[in-house]
């Protein structure tokens, strides 16, 4: 009899198993264990459960679980892990909880699967609490559950806390030092997580696919190339197969870091890429103002058969716009709607507003904006809106978007600034000295801008006016004979950027020093001749500045590449990619 009934549930179980992921079928499969009366078996219940969670029906979970009269550990494990993992997370918390009031103790799967979970919702309080039960139960030391804790700290955006658990570790495997450099690379600390990168290389631990991926990350937010270049060696080096994933992020990585070129050839090394790939690549030449080439890229993707998605058609959309390929764009976006059936987002939106303003059409512009719902009217459409009136020298309209984007949000110092700048632009300097008024009244400070240019290997950074560099003195006087053959040469100080109330003498010693310019003399000065000089920044390039690297470009035959908040800014002999508009 026994016999029997063992041989019942097996075939119960692999009807269960074959169900997989498909509600109907769990339903189906669930209705047929009540009438066989094997509906009482924990174990498939169990099973049941877990797959109707990963099937993402949380609610037919919930009911399940509420039909089991004595969840045992295994049953509760289960659960706590699969909601965790298919991104059920407040499930998760919930499931514990019952399980706590039920007096079966966690494992550590059910703590690395709560931590998680806490991680996800970026529930600071409540992960701790949860920590505060690992203590108790006795797996302080897990090694698991240490990286889960230096994962929910990092993306909790406490790096330092989950550095403190990370170094009290006794033993630290692949994933802690990943969740390490991953959590400074999350936080924006990309310095830190190249530093924890180079220890665990320095312990013995080889990294893996997945570690390379986050460094390189890390290195797209530092902008440097030969960092790059040694990490691509790295992972040519360790044999780790090049997978679409590491090709994507070494695409990424070299576009962001200025080289276009180099991630072209590791696309095209590989044979096979998904949409992720291809739009990266076609992003890497948007940000650089390649627009023919992103749509040679983007044609070549839709006739192999890849179909492109909403980031696609926003890269491309940008694209087009950067390179002031409206008939392109227009078509485009077209396509998105009635051939993809994409609908449109903000992003579509700012990026249509973009390309119109750039290509001088700003009464389409306008009219596009003034067309859209009021809930996509979002800053960043006004933004793009304020660009266009700024290149084309349109106050009123300008003056509107800067209004609009003011009031959208009243705290950020940015938005002032421009509305500042469209002003000075207008020779309305009561009107600057108003804005300003308004700023200090509020509080509100310009975000410190800072330029980073690497030399010998070795990362230089500069503020304006910074006079910390042991060369200062040879930086100002290379700076200031650059400037006085750039004027030579035809340049001018824009000087209604500088603080009206200075004298025109002053005005132009104070747009003299800014930081792109200081890393450009320091490049020049380091550098022999021929070769590009590679600058990031952290903030807009200012027009002054564009307009001086312009000339210096000319003066000394250089090449010069300026990564800004927004996009690349290739400077050669006189010009820039970017048309100036940015």
């Amino acid at each position: 009899m026994e016999g029997k009934e063992g041989g019942r549930k097996t075939a119960e179980y692999e009807a269960v198993v074959r169900a997989g992921r498909d509600l109907k079928r769990l339903q189906q499969a669930h209705a047929h264990l009540v009438v066989t009366g094997c509906h009482r078996s924990r174990a498939l219940l169990t099973k049941l459960l877990t797959l109707s969670c990963a099937a993402g029906s949380i609610a037919y979970t919930r009911r399940l679980f509420r039909s089991v009269s004595d969840p045992d550990a295994f049953l509760f494990n289960s659960l706590v892990k699969a909601s965790s993992k298919f991104g059920f997370s407040h499930d998760t918390i919930h499931f514990y909880r019952r399980m706590l009031h039920s007096r079966i103790a966690p494992s550590t799967y059910t703590f690395t699967s709560v931590i998680k979970a806490c991680a996800d919702i970026s529930d600071l309080r409540l992960g701790m609490l949860v920590q505060s039960h690992v203590f108790v139960s006795g797996y302080v030391s897990d090694s698991f559950v240490q990286a889960a804790l230096v994962t929910f700290y990092a993306k909790s955006r406490n790096p330092r806390v989950a550095r403190k658990v990370f170094d009290e570790m006794p033993q630290r495997s692949i994933v802690a030092w990943n969740s390490m450099i991953s959590g400074y690379e999350q936080n924006g600390l990309a310095r830190e997580a190249v530093e924890v990168f180079n220890k665990m290389r320095e312990s013995g631990v080889e990294p893996d696919s997945a570690t390379f991926v986050t460094v390189l990350s890390a290195c797209s937010q530092l902008g440097s190339l030969h960092l790059g270049c040694w990490l691509h060696e790295c992972i040519v080096g360790s044999g780790i197969t090049m997978n679409v994933f590491l090709a994507t992020s070494l695409v990424n990585m070299f576009s962001r870091c200025g080289d276009v070129g180099k991630a072209r050839a590791v696309f095209d090394s590989m044979n096979e890429g998904n949409v992720v790939l291809w739009t990266a690549m076609i992003s890497g030449y948007g940000m650089h103002g390649y627009g023919v080439e992103a749509m040679e890229v983007f044609r070549r993707m839709k006739a192999r058969g890849v179909v492109p998605n909403s980031v696609t058609f926003v890269v491309v959309l940008s694209a087009c716009a950067h390179a002031g390929l409206i008939d392109e764009g227009r078509v485009v976006f077209a396509n998105m709607k009635q051939e993809y059936g994409v609908v449109p987002s903000v992003e579509h939106h700012v990026c249509m507003v973009d390309m119109f303003g750039r290509g001088g059409l700003l009464n389409e512009a306008y009219k596009y904006v003034k067309g859209l719902r009021p809930e996509e009217l979002v800053p960043a459409v006004w933004t793009a809106m304020l660009g266009a009136c700024k290149m084309h020298k349109n106050f009123d309209i300008g003056v509107e978007a800067a209004e609009h984007l003011i009031n959208a949000e009243p705290e950020n110092p940015g938005h002032y600034v421009l509305l500042s700048n469209m002003y000075a632009l207008a020779g309305r300097m009561d009107r600057v000295e108003s804005v300003r008024k308004v700023m200090i009244r509020r509080g509100l400070k310009k975000q410190v801008g800072y330029s980073t240019i690497d030399v010998d290997n070795r990362s230089y950074l500069f503020s304006m006016g910074d006079k910390s560099h042991p060369e200062t003195d040879k930086i100002y006087c290379y700076l200031d004979e650059l400037m006085w053959k750039c004027k030579d040469a035809g340049y001018a100080p824009v000087l209604e950027l500088a603080m009206h109330e200075l004298e025109e003498e002053e005005m132009e010693y104070a747009l003299r020093y800014h930081s792109e310019k200081l890393a450009v003399a320091f490049g020049l000065m380091k550098t022999g001749h021929g070769v590009t000089l590679r600058v990031m920044k952290n903030l807009r390039i200012c027009e002054d500045c564009h307009s001086a690297i312009k000339f210096i470009s000319v003066v000394t035959s250089r090449e010069i590449i300026v990564r800004d908040k927004i996009r690349f800014h290739h400077f050669r002999e006189g010009s820039c990619s970017c048309l100036d508009y940015w």
